[in-house]
């Protein structure tokens, strides 16, 4: 399993498990500010194959993610966004125009794939990675991690509630939104 999950009632399925994730973007390529104004957004372009398969496996509709700012300074935790469809194929991998082109990618065989995510609640608090390295809480965060890169990872339910009071907002007000 890839992280704590928490259960919440759905009335239609009955209980359905929810997921925490990190995500990174680079503000000059897409800040968490333009997913705000564009409401939601396919994730292109992951060219690693563990986020791939987490995106592919794991990823489902309405699992929280910690949008981030990466290669930014500093690096930091902006807001909060949600899964809204789950995976499909990458169609920017079979673009030849595309700076993710993969010629190996075909429709039979896409290679890679994205989830789309929609923008729930901007922080009142950026948390800067400093501050969540800092944090004894967060110490098991793969973000904080040496060596661990990856675009896309899964965050334990502890470490997602406590970057949500870093950042000023509470699980209860993320529930009501």
């Amino acid at each position: 399993m890839l992280g704590e999950q928490q259960y919440k009632e759905s009335p239609p399925l009955g209980i359905v498990m929810v997921n925490y994730w990190l995500m990174k973007s680079e503000p000059h390529v897409y800040p968490f500010e333009q997913l705000i104004a564009d409401g939601s957004t396919h994730w292109d372009g992951v060219r690693n194959y563990q986020a791939r398969n987490m995106m592919r496996d794991d990823m489902k509709k309405d699992d929280y993610v910690l949008f981030y700012h990466s290669n930014f300074k500093p690096p930091h935790i902006v807001g909060i966004a949600r899964v809204c469809k789950e995976g499909y194929p990458d169609h920017t991998a079979q673009d030849s125009s595309s700076k993710y082109f993969d010629p190996k990618a075909t429709p039979e065989n896409p290679r890679w794939m994205m989830v789309d995510i929609e923008a729930v609640v901007e922080l009142p608090n950026i948390v800067p990675l400093e501050d969540v390295r800092n944090n004894p809480s967060c110490e098991n965060m793969l973000l904080v991690r040496k060596g661990q890169r990856l675009s896309v990872q899964p965050v334990e339910e502890v470490d997602f509630n406590e970057v949500l009071r870093m950042g000023g907002f509470s699980r209860s007000q993320l529930d009501e939104v």
